[in-house]
């Protein structure tokens, strides 16, 4: 439950053991409890969860500060859990890879509304409070700095909706981080076919007949179709084509490709809607942290063609933009978590943005 009075900055904490295809990944799980959380909207959680997973030990400096800690943020809909997959953790994490765990410290958080932290299906339902990206950033700020003591990120990495978190932490609390890696997203408020396939899930959900303002007894047809929406946009067409060559094994796979996106339907539309207060571009002339974004060509909810993210950047001099070519390698929008086509750019802007010894 969101609400739990009497609880302070509490933890409840487990080390377990997640294969992927290649390597046992020795994970720490736990819930950073956040008590007296003040959302946008004026609403307070007495006490509010937010579950991370993280991989290494932290290193601190002379002074104090936290030199290795890496903090990587998903996208909507997503958990801090995917990044244990095969194509991300088994590219990144190992024995000199780009985020060696015998070097890094890497935090794996669930955003609020999202995985395991708290959400409105917890029990609030649509009484759960609004909640946007503003708010989702004080979250995860809290949780380092307040829980697990962390006061400084060597890098910050997002995907998708992570991606546009690290704006809001660029401008906000640009002091806490030494590097920021943005995969997949746009640094402006969100229009265009963006916008319109977020209202569709939204208007989808909320006018489905059974969903009675967020009462449902069993999760609303429309959960489907929001799922639909996003595994359409999510792919690109040599992807759909090389997965699914004949009819046959279209009407195979469409359940369960479908199923991979449903979640809960108030989940589902608050995660969708969480967007409404992003624009960080009149304020993106005030970063100074470096950053390396990275776009890709095939990315249906990020449109090269448009230009956003190319124009924009040039008023952050610190900013470098790469657009990915669209290959047979690479899967749209889910690029951003498929490691092996980025890691050799990862690793170089880690070098790039060291630290001097001294400085350390």
């Amino acid at each position: 439950m969101l609400f739990r009075r009497g609880v302070g900055i509490l933890a409840c904490i487990g080390v377990a053991l997640v294969s992927s295809a290649q390597t046992t990944w020795p994970v720490t799980e736990g819930d950073a409890h956040l008590s007296n959380f003040h959302f946008q909207t004026g609403a307070v959680a007495p006490d509010l969860k937010i579950h991370y997973r993280t991989l290494g030990s932290p290193r601190r400096d002379g002074a104090g500060t936290v030199s290795n800690a890496v903090m990587v943020l998903h996208g909507t809909g997503g958990s801090g859990k995917q990044f244990l997959s095969e194509n991300f953790a088994d590219q990144l994490y190992g024995p000199g890879q780009p985020l060696d765990i015998t070097k890094f410290y890497v935090i794996l958080p669930d955003g609020i509304g999202h995985g395991n932290s708290s959400k409105p299906s917890d029990g609030l339902r649509a009484k759960f409070p609004r909640y946007g990206y503003t708010d989702m950033v004080e979250a995860q700020r809290r949780m380092l700095s307040e829980h697990l003591q962390v006061n400084h990120l060597r890098l910050l990495m997002g995907t998708s909706m992570g991606c546009m978190h690290i704006y809001v932490w660029a401008e906000r609390h640009r002091d806490f981080l030494d590097a920021a890696m943005p995969l997949a997203c746009q640094p402006t408020q969100i229009v265009g076919r963006n916008l319109f396939f977020r209202q569709l899930e939204i208007h989808a959900i909320r006018e489905d007949p059974s969903y009675h303002g967020g009462d449902y007894t069993e999760n609303p047809p429309a959960a489907r179709t929001a799922g639909a929406i996003v595994s359409l946009l999510s792919g690109n067409p040599l992807t759909w084509q090389k997965d699914n060559p004949t009819r046959d094994d279209g009407i195979q796979n469409y359940d369960k490709t479908i199923e991979r996106r449903v979640a809960d339907a108030n989940d589902m539309l608050y995660a969708v809607d969480s967007s409404w207060d992003y624009n960080p571009a009149p304020d993106l002339a005030k970063i100074h942290t470096p950053i390396l974004h990275i776009n890709f060509a095939d990315d249906p909810i990020n449109p090269p063609e448009l230009h956003v993210t190319d124009e924009l950047l040039k008023k952050v001099p610190s900013a470098r933009f790469i657009l990915w070519p669209y290959t047979s390698e690479t899967r749209g929008h889910g690029s951003h978590t498929l490691a092996v086509l980025w890691k050799d750019k990862l690793a170089d802007f880690l070098r790039e943005t060291e630290r001097p010894k001294q400085d350390r």
